[in-house]
Parts: C-alpha cells; structure tokens; sequence
C-alpha cells in the first residue's frame, strides 16, 4: 500500500465512489452570509450514505482491498460514523465486517450499526486503547484493519467531498473543516491545494478536544487526556502519524468552539437551513457564527461532516 497522497488519488477515489456514494448538495444561505459576513457554501454530507461522509473513504479502502483479503473480512474502530460507514461499505462489496465502538456511542450510530449487519463489540474509551484491543482482534483472525482516518485510501475518499464542492461552485478563498483525527482535512487539503493551491484550509476543533492544535504548536505529535466534548465524533486524543505531516504542510490555521457554540450551530441548522447536523458536523458553522475567521467578505466552503445525532441531544439543543 502506498504511504502518500496525491491529487490524481483523491480523482481516482471520486471516481471509483461514482453511482456508490451520494453527490451530496452545497447550499448556501443569506442569514448565514449575513450572520457570518461571509459569502458561505455548505456541503452537506449529513446527506451522505451512513449519515456522515465516512463512508467516501470506507468504501474507497475496502473496494481497493484483494480477493483474500475481502474473504477474511474487515475490522474497524471508531466513534460511530466511521463503523457505519464500514459496516455499510461491507455489506455493499459482501464482505464481513467486526466494529469496535465506544460503550457512550449515541444510540443513533448504535442502532444503525444493527441495521446495516455489521458485528459490534463494545469498549471503554476512557480506559481502553481502541486501536490496540482492535489490532490484537484483527491478527488473531486474519482480518485486514480499516483505519477510520491513517491510512491514505481512506484520505483519499475523504477528500472527495471537499473536490465535489470545488467543482459545483468554483474556486473558494477558504475551506472550513472538522478536525478529529485528521483523515477529513488532509483529504480536504490535497483535494484543494490540486483543485487551487491558493486556496486556505482552516480546521476546526473543539475546545478540550484540541490535540492538532497544540501538535502544530509544539511541531510534533501531542497527546492529551480523553475529552467529554459534546461533538463525540472529534474526541480523538493525538492527530494520526500519516495525517499528521499532511496536516502541517497544507493546514494555514485551526480554530476552536466550545459546546455552547456547537449547540447554537445546531438549532441554527435545524431552524433556519433545516437540517439535522450532529455535534462533530456542526464545529465548523459554529465558528462561522462565532466568527473565528479574522476576515470578512470571503467565499468560504464549510463541510458539515455528518448527521447522526441522537433525537434527545436535538431535543435539548433546541
């Protein structure tokens, strides 16, 4: 497997998803220009198969995966977004596949999990090592590890709908995107940068749950305690080893928001662009309404990473 990205991977990727995942819309919105003093283009990938854009760089490592390696099946690790969009992407390319999630997983990502076949084992993540319980599984049975963000077919998969918005609405002055891992806005990155090298990438984390931050401060990886942030998608606790060097070669800056603010994101979502958006998917609206940016009057494209939120959270945040 190769250990780079490049711009020709993230078209190849949009082609092999092509019929497979949904072209996801852009919207725009004249409150949210006005609010943000921006000239703001939304893609909306809560509209994306499994709820979350996962499932881009899901099923572009699976699909890419041998005929004996698909026979003894796959393993993921992940939040809720990411194990869906595995188990989904199996159960299209007929395939076996084991998810180790969080026992606090919204009950959303829990429930769907069952829906789509995929077998789940619970762990706890404030005591439990994810990647290692999941890569002891996966030796033990021969079954290949679907990283949910260090590997670069999944970056590349990623990065399809960052290249998607480009093409519906032209070149943009910023590109706005969740950081959890990392997978997301390197695939972003490398999609833009070949799409616009002009273009600047921003990231947006959640305040306690900011571990790219403080890596890009200290110029190395940084680890820090598990965090109880609201966007349960973003709760990584170091930026990956192959995202992380993409990250400090393309990434301009990084912002935070705090829990209120991501909820605020969300009932504006909900009530004036009528959309459900999950915690982790709406940091990036958050900061546009907090007005991170140190500028004005930008075209600005943001990605709503997904939508799968439990009905009780919408409940409360509105």
């Amino acid at each position: 497997m190769k250990r780079n990205v490049s711009f020709s991977d993230v078209l190849e990727a949009l082609e092999r998803l092509n019929g497979v995942a949904h072209r996801t819309p852009v919207v725009t919105s004249r409150i949210l220009n006005k609010m943000s003093d921006q000239e703001v283009y939304v893609k909306c990938e809560n509209f994306q198969r499994g709820g979350a854009f996962k499932f881009r760089g899901a099923y572009n490592a699976i699909s890419q995966l041998s005929r004996e390696e698909k026979k003894r099946g796959v393993v993921a690790f992940s939040s809720g977004n990411h194990a869906q969009a595995v188990a989904l992407a199996a159960k299209e390319l007929g395939i076996l596949a084991v998810n180790y999630m969080p026992i606090d997983s919204p009950s959303i990502k829990k429930e769907a999990m069952k829906e789509y076949g995929g077998e789940v084992v619970f762990y706890d993540r404030m005591n439990e090592d994810r990647e290692a319980i999941a890569r002891k599984f996966s030796e033990e049975k021969g079954m290949t590890i679907i990283p949910p963000f260090d590997d670069p077919r999944v970056v590349a998969g990623a990065g399809t709908s960052a290249l998607e918005l480009l093409q519906d609405v032209g070149t943009v002055d910023v590109m706005m995107v969740p950081i959890g891992g990392g997978g997301l806005i390197s695939g972003t990155s490398i999609a833009a940068h070949g799409f616009d090298a002009r273009i600047k990438v921003i990231g947006v984390e959640p305040e306690g749950a900011h571990d790219t931050l403080l890596s890009l401060r200290a110029g190395k990886r940084v680890g820090i305690p598990p965090s109880n942030t609201i966007a349960d998608g973003l709760r990584a606790t170091i930026p990956g080893r192959f995202t992380f060097p993409i990250i400090e070669k393309h990434v301009e800056n990084i912002v935070t928001v705090n829990d209120d603010e991501i909820i605020e994101a969300m009932r504006f979502a909900m009530t004036r662009l009528k959309m459900v958006v999950e915690p982790s998917g709406a940091v990036t609206l958050a900061a546009l309404l907090s007005k991170r940016l140190p500028f004005k009057n930008k075209r600005v494209g943001i990605i709503i990473s997904g939508g799968n939120v439990d009905p009780s959270l919408v409940a409360r945040s509105l």
